[in-house]
C-alpha cells in the first residue's frame, strides 16, 4: 500500500476517521532523522495490514502540525478512531518502533 501524504486538507478524513489505526509521522525535508525513519515506514505499510502509514510534511501543513502539537520532527502519531494513543517523537530503529507500536495496538485489543 505504501505511505501516504497526507495534508491539511486530508488530515481529518485519511487519518482522524479511519476506523483502523493509522501511524502518521510528521517530517520536513531538512530534517535528518526523518530520512532515516522513511525506510522504516515504508517496510512497516507493506508489511502491516492492520495498521495504515502516512506522513505529514508539516513545513507544507502547519496548521495540522500545529492542532496536533506536534513540537519536534520527526514525531510520529499512533491514531485510532480518532485519538492519539501514542506518540513517538525521533528517530528510532525498526524493532524498537514496531515494539512501541505493537504496545499500543494490544493496549486497544
Amino acid at each position: 500500500m505504501g505511505v501516504a501524504e497526507v495534508t491539511d486538507g486530508t488530515f481529518a478524513a485519511e487519518v482522524m476517521a479511519r476506523e483502523e489505526p493509522v501511524l502518521v509521522e510528521f517530517w520536513a525535508q531538512w530534517c535528518g532523522p526523518c530520512h532515516m525513519v522513511a525506510p522504516v515506514l515504508a517496510q512497516l505499510a507493506e508489511e502491516r495490514d492492520d495498521l495504515v502509514v502516512c506522513k505529514v510534511n508539516a513545513d507544507e501543513n502547519a496548521a495540522t502540525a500545529r492542532d496536533m502539537q506536534v513540537m519536534s520532527l520527526p514525531t510520529m502519531l499512533l491514531v485510532h478512531r480518532g485519538e492519539v494513543v501514542r506518540t513517538i517523537v525521533g528517530a528510532r530503529p525498526k524493532a524498537r518502533l514496531v515494539a512501541e507500536v505493537e504496545e499500543a495496538l494490544a493496549a486497544l485489543r
